[in-house]
């Protein structure tokens, strides 16, 4: 019977891509407004599920639950009420979200955040106002601070890296994406007239980055593992010689978990006639950036002995942490182009953001302290065997996958049930969803995980056999009244 199973959700015909709107064909009300609500659609139309992060998200793609999930209003304190009564309330409406977000994270698969983590010790911190404004090696005159664990992690990654400490400059961002948009800043800065080149499924921040930064860009397209295509590349690079070149090389790109070829990149460059004066790499390592050094594989290691520009990667994807974060390194040789003094701060203005949240570089130095760098090799070992697993149960269950060999993204086909993409969370773009194993999704977790989705085939084979049949009775009903 469970072959059976298999077999018929296996047959279903997965759905068509959904398609794209323009961005300027909005309806608006008689008075000229653009109202949000109409720019969204049936939340349970299955079709319309927002492409993840790799592609532009714009009007009628994005689904919402208003009618299910409101609001919580702020109110004024009712004046019959003590201020104990107050306390209780707000208590129960914290603790029913607490409930809420036990479970959200329970089925938490879709997307790379590692939310295996204890910062227990750290609660007594959330009393003080910690902000790093200004550069992180220069104390402004703002005495709140966590410098001194900032420019520690600083330094892990920069041995990581493979670049010296007086050699490098960088800082903890808000999130990987700010790490993104100040690489790019940075070649920018350097190369003012350079052209950024990244491939199609290059996270969406980069071609926001040159939006931004009014930056001619090339969209290359990608080869069918999701890697950049090198050939479309040199092409590219030949045709506009002459013109610095800005790169964006992904070390595992966001739906895919693709990892393009620094090594190979570098040589197309040289192929081209480009000398390490004429382009500026930047590598958006944001998930899989602080997994591949601990790869026993061979892989094109992202090191600043070869000549890239900078590297970012998020603090709240692998390492985990309850604030997102990440991390930025360039050259201190290439930040001095956009470096300016600020006699407010008593520091020097070399960030995309003024503050900075103080408290996530402690929330990093804690992770890594207690783990090191074996720790950190010994969550990648676990992350790249179970992905291994899940990829060995869906093909057993007879159902389309793929996993890049430098990757623990598992791609398959998209379920039909949009309450089994949004039950466990999954990143969905056209016909394929994604899962991506993270140190705190264990075997247990990909089991069930599995034998739910077996069964959501099934419901959904079983719904379009019953379709199937009711359309032929309606035709045997309308040929019979016809006779």
């Amino acid at each position: 019977m469970a072959d059976a199973t298999i077999a018929l959700a296996s047959s279903c015909r997965l759905m068509d891509a959904p398609s794209r709107p323009s961005a300027h064909n909005f309806p608006s009300t008689k008075d000229g407004k653009v109202l949000r609500s109409q720019h969204m659609i049936d939340p349970l139309d299955v079709t319309a599920v927002a492409p993840y992060q790799s592609m532009p998200v714009s009007g009628p793609l994005i689904t919402h639950h208003c009618a299910k999930s409101s609001a919580l209003p702020v109110v004024e304190p009712n004046p019959d009420m003590t201020a104990e009564e107050r306390e209780a309330a707000v208590d129960e409406v914290i603790s029913k979200y607490m409930k809420k977000l036990s479970e959200r994270t329970y089925h938490h698969l879709g997307y790379p955040y590692n939310l295996d983590f204890n910062y227990g010790p750290l609660e007594g911190l959330t009393k003080y106002s910690i902000n790093n404004l200004g550069d992180p090696f220069i104390e402004s005159n703002y005495g709140v601070h966590s410098r001194e664990f900032e420019v520690g992690v600083l330094n892990w990654f920069a041995r990581l890296w493979d670049i010296n400490e007086d050699e490098y400059w960088g800082y903890i961002t808000t999130c990987g994406t700010e790490g993104n948009l100040h690489g790019i800043y940075v070649g920018r800065e350097n190369h003012p007239d350079g052209i950024l080149y990244a491939s199609c499924e290059s996270h969406y921040s980069v071609f926001k980055a040159a939006r931004m930064y009014r930056m001619p860009a090339e969209k290359i397209s990608t080869l069918e593992s999701g890697e950049i295509n090198y050939d479309e590349l040199r092409e590219r690079l030949v045709a506009n010689k002459g013109k610095p070149a800005v790169l964006n090389v992904n070390v595992g790109t966001t739906v895919k978990g693709a990892v393009d070829d620094l090594d190979r990149v570098l040589e197309i460059l040289t192929e081209a006639g480009y000398e390490e004066k004429d382009f500026y790499i930047h590598c958006d390592g944001a998930l899989f950036g602080m997994m591949m050094p601990f790869l026993n594989k061979d892989a094109p290691l992202v090191t600043f002995k070869k000549p890239i520009g900078s590297v970012s990667v998020s603090g709240h994807k692998f390492v985990g942490a309850p604030v997102p974060c990440g991390v930025v390194l360039t050259r201190f040789s290439y930040v001095m182009a956009l470096s300016s003094d600020v006699e407010y701060l008593n520091s020097r203005d070399a960030t995309i953001m003024g503050s900075r949240n103080g408290h996530a570089p402690i929330y990093l130095w804690y992770t890594l302290t207690l783990k090191g760098y074996d720790g950190m090799r010994r969550d990648v070992e676990k992350c790249m065997r179970n992905a291994f697993v899940l990829k060995n149960m869906l093909e057993k269950a007879g159902i389309r996958t793929m996993l890049n060999e430098l990757s623990n993204t598992v791609v398959f086909e998209r379920p039909k049930e949009e309450a089994f993409v949004r039950k466990w969370q999954l990143a969905c773009e056209g016909d394929i969803a994604h899962v991506i194993v993270m140190p705190n999704i264990d075997i247990e977790k990909l089991e069930e995980f599995v034998q739910d989705y077996i069964q959501s085939r099934a419901r959904s084979a079983i719904l379009a056999a019953k379709q199937v049949a009711s359309e032929a009775r309606a035709i045997e009903e309308e040929v019979a009244g016809s006779q």
